[in-house]
């Protein structure tokens, strides 16, 4: 489909790619919006009965569509079938014949009870890339099991690394980071199997999960695991391995420190003033400095309580020591560099008006990618995308009529 069939400007590394997005919630729709951002023509496959259910994730909605809905699903265009009626299987099947990729995230097996699993689809495009992001992933004594993302968390370790201290409560990362990052990890399946379809013109299945993804998480605490038998516990904003690196309080909030080093340590030390805690013996290599963390703490946070967060920011960083602030959602949207890097764009929604959305985390000096169309209303497209297929507004008007598609 050319880029004035879409109605918009395709963009990025991935122009030309064809994507059928047969997934709703969350890491599905990421593992789509990540592929529109970088060019691909990502067209998302909604039920016809609703559609994804995130579009019932209200509030907060703008002029009643829902803002969960409208991040998810920036840049794709939105399609309605009823895959349980013969007219609507067909008109998937047209759309795979086209496609380089789709993915899907349902139990396993859903796919196959439609008629519509990776051998029936094979069949149909020997080029095709099938994505499956799940709860646990296609093999293994969970592969039947549907996923979310807080169990996703407690299972992979996560939660056992998350929080203030041993002996309170488990404690999830605040950001579902077991479904965005199954996204990403789809994605980056895709991309690569793109790659190789490029070159060979093979197509094969991408296989990654919520369970998956929450384990990446855990690189230096499985080292740590590996290395020594005994499992890291939750150790707040600390670092297992390097001291002082960590949130501390000041005078009017919080700013997070990274002294990584022997270097950055006694540099911390001269601009707090703290010198002599360098002839601490507890103090004066890494090692004792994170066998000694509480102790540590306990002297630090006095010092950093005597001046405003944007003081010690300004000391820190003339020292070269690595310091931020921690900033609140809106306070990161409004930041200097959160918008030179173009981490907030915004889009105009034909019912919701303009809406802010995240940008594009990846740069591309020479193939850029970005956010080019809004979230599509439910069924928006559905009549272009048939009418790309070859169907009549005669035939579409009689889908239309059966229910077999919805839109307008």
């Amino acid at each position: 489909m050319s880029d004035a069939t879409t109605g918009a400007t395709q963009i990025g590394p991935l122009k030309g790619m064809r994507v059928i997005e047969l997934a709703h919630i969350m890491a599905g729709p990421v593992c789509g919006l990540m592929l529109a951002d970088m060019g691909a023509d990502v067209i998302k496959v909604e039920k016809s009965s609703g559609g994804d259910d995130t579009r019932r994730f209200l509030p907060p909605d703008i002029k009643g569509e829902s803002a969960a809905f409208m991040m998810m699903n920036r840049n794709k265009r939105g399609i309605a079938l009823d895959l349980k009626t013969d007219e609507g299987t067909a008109v998937l099947l047209k759309l795979v014949e086209g496609a380089d990729c789709l993915i899907e995230n349902y139990r396993r097996d859903t796919m196959d009870k439609l008629g519509l699993g990776y051998d029936r689809l094979k069949e149909v495009n020997p080029g095709l890339i099938y994505c499956e992001i799940s709860g646990y992933g296609r093999t293994g004594p969970y592969a039947d099991r549907g996923g979310f993302d807080l169990i996703a968390q407690g299972m992979s370790g996560l939660m056992s690394i998350t929080g203030e201290a041993e002996g309170r409560p488990p404690v999830k990362v605040g950001a579902p980071v077991s479904d965005i990052t199954a996204g990403i990890l789809g994605a980056m399946g895709c991309a690569a199997a793109y790659a190789h379809k490029l070159k060979t013109g093979e197509g094969q299945r991408v296989d990654t999960s919520l369970f998956e993804a929450g384990i990446t998480h855990t690189y230096w605490q499985s080292a740590i695991c590996f290395a020594t038998g005994q499992a890291p516990g939750p150790m707040g904003s600390a670092h297992p391995l390097n001291a002082p690196y960590q949130a501390f309080e000041t005078a009017d909030g919080w700013l997070n420190l990274g002294a990584a080093n022997q270097t950055n340590w006694e540099r911390t030390l001269t601009v707090l003033g703290a010198e002599a805690l360098n002839d601490d013996p507890r103090f004066s290599s890494n090692h004792g400095r994170i066998s000694n963390r509480l102790a540590l703490e306990g002297e630090l946070e006095g010092y950093f309580k005597g001046r405003t967060t944007s003081e010690w920011i300004v000391l820190f960083e003339d020292a070269g020591v690595p310091v931020g602030p921690v900033l609140s959602v809106d306070e990161m949207h409004e930041h200097p560099q959160t918008l030179a890097r173009e981490m907030v764009t915004e889009t105009e929604h034909p019912v919701a008006g303009p809406v802010k959305t995240i940008g594009l985390p990846v740069k591309f000096h020479s193939t850029p990618g970005g956010v080019t169309r809004p979230a599509p209303v439910f069924g928006e497209h559905s009549r272009e995308v048939l009418t790309d297929l070859g169907y009549t507004d005669c035939d579409i008007d009689g889908m239309l009529r059966s229910g077999a598609v919805k839109g307008t």
